[in-house]
């Protein structure tokens, strides 16, 4: 009897930890920081795999000068490539040079000025 009980018990942990596992997978997210090095405030972040066609990036309402945002990759994109153009557009219509950065790199902090 005691080594049903156990059996059961250790089924029941294996469960548990098994569901953890499964919620931990689908809650990751891939996330990059965007440090605002310059003197006004970035409205929009413009990105492209092959450096001719931009799209939009969503930072929300800005990301002020001196300002560090964390930013979230659309899942879509979880299997693209490591390396993206970026460039950003500033409250003063001003736009950056396009540079490329490498997001399979861990703990990436784009500096943009």
């Amino acid at each position: 009897m005691i080594q049903k009980s156990s059996k059961i018990t250790l089924l029941a942990i294996a469960l548990v930890l098994m569901s953890f596992t499964v919620s931990y997978a689908h809650a990751t997210e891939y996330t990059f920081k965007v440090h605002n090095k310059g003197k006004n405030k970035i409205v929009k972040l413009l990105v492209s795999e092959d450096g001719k066609e931009y799209k939009q990036f969503d930072i929300g309402y800005g990301i002020d000068a001196g300002e560090t945002a964390t930013l979230v990759w659309d899942k879509s994109t979880d299997n693209g490539a490591c390396e993206w153009w970026f460039k950003a557009a500033f409250d003063d219509n001003e736009e950056s040079k396009p540079v490329k950065f490498d997001f399979c790199e861990k703990n990436l902090v784009l500096e943009i000025q």
